[in-house]
């Protein structure tokens, strides 16, 4: 766990397609984009754009893709779906809590992936659907 998630020196991000304003509190307890869609007992944020981009491109929903800066408002911890499985030392920033994390910005520009990217991270999620592999670890 990260004690205290207000000293860092660069912003988090959460990508989605959910349509909040500053303010607004991101919680635990919806259901999940990834895996079985079950309600998650985590929520998700990174400090790298690219991945918050990545959150936001396989969001679940109809709604347009969203990146919003957030805070933490408890501990954060680093997110096992990525860092001990695919990226060890977390080069990705990505990071879980139990706590909400406040809505306190919207990055309105940023660069998408290609539509090749996507469609193989598309294809990559669904081969690990296929092979009863979970996305997310809870």
């Amino acid at each position: 766990m990260q004690p205290n998630p207000e000293s860092t020196t660069y912003p988090y991000y959460h990508g989605t397609k959910a349509d909040l304003k500053p303010g607004d509190l991101i919680q635990p307890g919806f259901h999940s984009n990834y895996g079985k869609k079950s309600k998650a007992k985590f929520i998700y944020l990174t400090a790298t754009l690219d991945a918050a981009i990545w959150g936001a491109e396989l969001a679940a929903g109809d709604g347009r893709e969203r990146i919003y800066i957030v805070e933490p408002t408890g501990p954060i911890e680093d997110d096992p779906n990525l860092t001990d499985k695919k990226f060890p030392g977390n080069p990705t920033k990505s990071y879980r809590s139990l706590h909400p994390f406040r809505v306190i910005g919207e990055l309105t520009k940023w660069q998408s992936h290609t539509p090749e990217q996507l469609q193989t991270m598309k294809d990559n999620l669904e081969r690990l659907k296929q092979l009863g592999i979970e996305a997310i670890e809870d």
